[in-house]
């Protein structure tokens, strides 16, 4: 009995720590839970200051909205007999229509999907903003499935190269379906990074939908960039409530999701814009979707940049380059799109965003 007793003193403190170590973790996994929680919360914050700059600063030249639309079930259900499970997903959409447009007469669409991986559509793009609305487009900017400053759930419902492609051309689709001066026969999409993927993604799925795309410094090969960015990034895609695996674990579905190997669909007017030091997508995704395009016999424009200041953002800053890129960008889009008001200049520029 003696021995018993000596043993259960000698194991105690053993197990107590044990309790204390179980209880500790629970303690830190309710703290990150909470602090995930408060981030997220921070962020919609952020996104409702940011509205309202967008109203605020385009007031004298556009009229702004944000609707609410929806796209395609999630790609995940964890409960797929839940009630509304597989509901579409909602989600909102900026709108951008010039001041002053005649609504008897039909005007040209831009879809404007955002880059970044749970990014969102914000005024970094406000200067843009301001020369397309000078030329006379009408911009839809949807905040597809996975963009940040929509809570938690949103942001987990991500479908990098997947059904955010849909989402962007639901949007594009309710702005036929509601504004009447909005032409069907000439809309386009372009968008930069992940946004430029997005684009491409979509004339590749819907080729008759669209009259042209521009893709600047676009995401085009996710094995590629799997290899060469770090593990935090790469958790990104193989998080649970995402791909759920690595590229190394399921090659083909990082394919399907890569503008490089799907090369062989496109139909429509396209120009790529890529910068060699560019430091988040790597000239080389984007060469290979170069190659890619013409191993396929595509026609297309490009044009490879050689170490522009400005790295990832060098045609969307306010420099004087940027603004003679966004020009060539702007005279591509005016091929197929016809906009009242076209920019060809760096001056026409200056007195449509900058004065």
């Amino acid at each position: 009995m003696k021995k018993l007793f000596i043993v259960f003193l000698l194991l105690a403190p053993v197990m107590m720590l044990g309790q204390t170590l179980e209880s500790l973790q629970n303690e830190v996994k309710v703290l990150q839970n909470h602090n995930e929680g408060l981030n997220h919360r921070l962020d919609e914050l952020q996104k409702m200051v940011d509205d309202v700059l967008w109203f605020n600063r385009m007031a004298s030249f556009a009229h702004v909205d944000k609707v609410y639309l929806y796209g395609p079930p999630p790609a995940i259900v964890p409960n797929p007999t839940a009630m509304g499970a597989n509901n579409p997903v909602k989600f909102w959409a900026y709108i951008f229509i010039p001041k002053g447009l005649d609504v008897t007469k039909k005007y040209p669409l831009l879809v404007l999907p955002h880059g970044g991986v749970h990014g969102d559509f914000t005024t970094y793009y406000y200067h843009i903003i301001r020369e397309l609305m000078a030329q006379g487009y009408i911009v839809v900017a949807p905040e597809y499935r996975g963009s940040t400053g929509y809570g938690k759930k949103f942001w987990e419902l991500i479908d990098y190269g997947g059904l955010e492609t849909q989402d962007a051309h639901a949007s594009r689709d309710y702005m036929i379906e509601n504004y009447d001066f909005v032409d069907k026969n000439r809309v386009g999409i372009m968008g930069w990074s992940h946004g430029g993927m997005i684009s491409l993604m979509n004339v590749f799925e819907y080729p008759k939908d669209y009259q042209c795309v521009y893709a600047g410094v676009p995401v085009s090969d996710l094995v590629a960039r799997m290899g060469y960015m770090t593990q935090d990034y790469r958790d990104l895609y193989s998080a649970d409530y995402h791909i759920g695996k690595t590229a190394r674990e399921d090659i083909a579905e990082y394919r399907k999701r890569s503008p490089a190997w799907n090369a062989h669909k496109l139909q429509t007017p396209l120009l790529i814009h890529t910068n060699t030091n560019d430091d988040d997508v790597n000239v080389l995704e984007v060469e290979h979707l170069i190659k890619s395009l013409k191993a396929e016999g595509k026609k297309f424009e490009f044009e490879i940049y050689q170490d522009i200041p400005g790295g990832h953002s060098f045609n969307r800053m306010d420099t004087k380059h940027a603004k003679e890129v966004r020009v060539k960008v702007y005279e591509f889009l005016a091929k197929y799109l016809n906009p009242a008001k076209p920019i060809t200049s760096v001056k026409q520029i200056n007195e449509a965003a900058y004065r």
